[in-house]
């Protein structure tokens, strides 16, 4: 039938019913079991790891970093996704949730902020912030996280919450590891 190896998650597959049956395998590689929020990232991080560990393919690292992200937080993020720098922009990249902003200009929003200033930017109440780029009227609090290779920045994670104040330091020291276990993925790829 279908079993999935956890330290590669190749697929070696032999369909015989339908691709619900492989949606439910893939599915069932990621499990979490924890509430807490420290303990929720400690228990995703190698389950990342493992998705991309043996994966070159930037989009689909991309995707499965923010399906994973979307899942362990399900009722606090309504929107987890990547934008790519292209020149003096960010782009759209793999995401979960609502259709989005196509294009962000550098040091606009808070994307293009993170993004021109090299550094995490954590936003309490969306509302206040001065710039603020409104793609889903949902949306109470942010944090953007950029990937850098040295002070190059290669494109930004962003995540949006319902919850004002729902982000916080533990979100910004977690959500930094994974990217440094994404970098190299962006390093195989010329973007």
């Amino acid at each position: 039938l279908c079993r999935i190896t956890q330290s590669s998650f190749s697929r070696i597959c032999t369909i015989k019913s339908s691709e619900l049956f492989l949606r439910e395998a893939v599915e069932g590689f990621v499990t979490i079991t924890k509430k807490g929020k420290e303990e929720v990232y400690e228990e995703i991080i190698p389950q990342i790891d493992s998705l991309v560990r043996d994966e070159s393919d930037l989009t689909a690292n991309l995707g499965n970093c923010t399906a994973v992200l979307k899942m362990a937080f399900p009722q606090n993020v309504s929107w987890v996704g990547f934008y790519l720098r292209k020149s003096h922009e960010l782009v759209l990249g793999p995401f979960q949730g609502k259709p989005a902003c196509v294009r962000i200009k550098m040091g606009q929003g808070v994307c293009g902020k993170a993004a021109s200033e090299g550094r995490t930017v954590v936003v309490p109440n969306v509302a206040a912030f001065p710039g603020h780029i409104v793609c889903d009227p949902g949306s109470k609090s942010e944090i953007v996280v950029p990937v850098l290779r040295g002070s190059d920045v290669l494109g930004v994670l962003d995540l949006d919450s319902p919850l004002l104040s729902y982000f916080d330091e533990v979100d910004k020291n977690y959500l930094e590891r994974i990217m440094k276990l994404i970098l190299p993925k962006f390093e195989k790829q010329s973007l």
